[in-house]
């Protein structure tokens, strides 16, 4: 029975663990007891705080709202007593003003009356002098032998006088002042171009002659009936010309190119000696490949010769028929180069594009060439041809300005329209017949005469000078300067000449008394 005290001792054991147990469950719930009454005080005490601290912040916070409401008060009050001060000082100012513009008012009704009464007086002064100065008009006409309208007109007449006799003076100023500058340079430039450029003279005609070996050939060259130089005529398109005189036979077309291929066959015909339609045939054909042949070797001659390049092949060929071309019997084509020589020096004396002017100047007669064949002068007939082959336009108006057409717009135009009158005016470079230069000189003496005042008109120096006599009791010394230009400038509009013309307005007053 020895585990029975043990089980008294486990048992015990037991008991105490769970009294203990049990003892520390008591305990724990007191603990707990007392904790949660010490946090109930702790959250009571917590919560009387917060009740009192919130208390305590509507007590300031409503303190607060009344010192804000207190402070906008006060600030309203004043703005509302600032803005009561502001109105009342405009109010102030208002009636100032309105009192100064009562007074400003009530002066300028005063000044208006014044100026009423003033205005009343200046009408009647007005009457007054008005009155006074009619009067004075009709003492003025009753001493003057004059109406009013004839005293504007003489007073019109005497300013128109003196305004004409101060354009004419400065005219003659301008024009004094432009010759001492300008007439020194051109001279020189011209000088050198000239001097640079020496040519021969040439003289030719618009007929060509055929020497014959013999006067037999003249009826071997008629042909049975005439069939032979009917065959020539008709293949040609010329006139053979068969008369008295001895050995020659005279080819005559007013077209150069035909002509040089009729005179070049006839000299072959001569030369083989056999003359018939057939053969006539054969030699024209080899003459007018010969002309072809020619005219295209001219045309290269000249663009070599004045250094032009990249010319269209047509418009080098145009160029070359220029050589059985003439103009008041100087070659068209020898003209052509000269001018563009001339040209160039003279562009590259005033630092002008040198290129540009020589192809001005060698295709400035370039219509020369077929103005037989096209209607048109050659001028219009050059322009097109230029603008046809894409020319520069520089060199376009060049040609159109050349005889004063049109307005040169370009210095290289200028150059054009100098050298071409330098080529043709030069001595022995041109001739014409004796009927055509006496109407020429005519024609000049007639247009000069036929001015009110000319007494006498002389035309001098083949026709390069005019010198004109007119009545000093009609023409003034002011007169003479315009009557000079206005002839001048009727004589380019009219006629046409080479080179230029010299106007000479003389003005003579004679007294012839004898002593006896």
């Amino acid at each position: 029975m020895e585990w029975v005290p043990i089980f008294f001792v486990i048992l015990g054991i037991l008991g105490g663990i769970g009294l203990g147990f049990a003892l520390g469950i008591q305990y724990r719930k007191k603990v707990a007891e007392r904790e949660i009454g010490s946090a109930e005080a702790e959250a009571t005490r917590l919560i009387n705080e917060a009740i009192r601290s919130g208390e305590n912040r509507k007590k300031e916070m409503l303190l607060e709202a009344k010192d804000e409401i207190h402070k906008s008060r006060t600030e309203n009050d004043r703005e509302v007593k600032e803005r009561r001060n502001e109105l009342s000082k405009q109010e102030r100012r208002l009636e100032q003003k309105e009192a100064a513009l009562d007074k400003k008012t009530e002066a300028f009704e005063r000044k208006e009356e014044e100026l009423a009464k003033r205005l009343q007086k200046v009408t009647e002064a007005q009457n007054q002098a008005e009155e006074l100065r009619q009067k004075q008009l009709q003492t003025l006409e009753e001493i003057s032998c004059l109406t009013q309208e004839q005293a504007k007109q003489h007073l019109l007449q005497s300013v128109e006088d003196e305004v004409r006799h101060e354009a004419a003076m400065k005219i003659k100023e301008i024009e004094a002042q432009l010759k001492d500058e300008a007439e020194e340079k051109g001279r020189e430039i011209i000088a050198t171009a000239i001097q640079r450029c020496a040519a021969d003279h040439a003289a030719e005609t618009t007929v060509s002659v055929v020497t014959l070996p013999n006067d037999e050939m003249k009826g071997r060259i008629i042909g049975r009936e005439g069939r032979n130089i009917r065959t020539l005529e008709t293949i040609t398109g010329v006139d053979l010309i068969i008369d008295d005189t001895p050995e020659a036979i005279t080819v005559s077309s007013f077209d150069p190119v035909r002509r040089e291929i009729a005179r070049l066959a006839l000299e072959k015909l001569i030369v083989d000696g056999r003359i018939h339609p057939t053969r006539i045939e054969d030699m024209v054909e080899k003459a007018r490949k010969e002309v072809d042949r020619t005219i295209r070797e001219e045309g290269e001659r000249a663009c070599y010769e004045t250094g032009v390049h990249n010319l269209n092949p047509e418009l080098v060929k145009i160029l070359g028929r220029q050589k059985y071309r003439t103009s008041y019997g100087q070659n068209v084509l020898n003209h052509s180069i000269e001018v563009a020589h001339i040209a160039g020096l003279m562009a590259a004396e005033l630092g002008v594009d040198v290129a540009l002017a020589k192809r001005a100047g060698l295709l400035h007669d370039l219509g020369k060439s077929i103005d037989h064949e096209v209607e048109g002068s050659h001028v219009q007939l050059g322009a097109d041809l230029a603008r046809k082959f894409k020319e520069n336009p520089v060199v376009v108006n060049a040609i159109e300005a050349h005889h004063g057409d049109v307005e040169p717009k370009t210095v290289i135009a200028v150059l054009i329209q100098a050298a071409d009158a330098i080529s043709a005016a030069r001595p022995g470079a041109r001739r014409e017949n004796v009927e055509n230069y006496i109407r020429r000189l005519q024609k000049l003496e007639e247009l000069t005469g036929s001015y009110p005042g000319v007494d006498k008109a002389y035309a001098i120096q083949a026709g390069r000078e005019v010198r004109i006599m007119v009545k000093p009791e009609v023409v003034t010394e002011d007169n003479m300067i315009l009557l000079a230009r206005d002839i001048a400038k009727r004589i380019e509009s009219e006629l046409e000449y080479p080179g230029q013309i010299k106007i000479n307005v003389i003005r003579e007053t004679k007294a012839v008394e004898f002593a006896k």
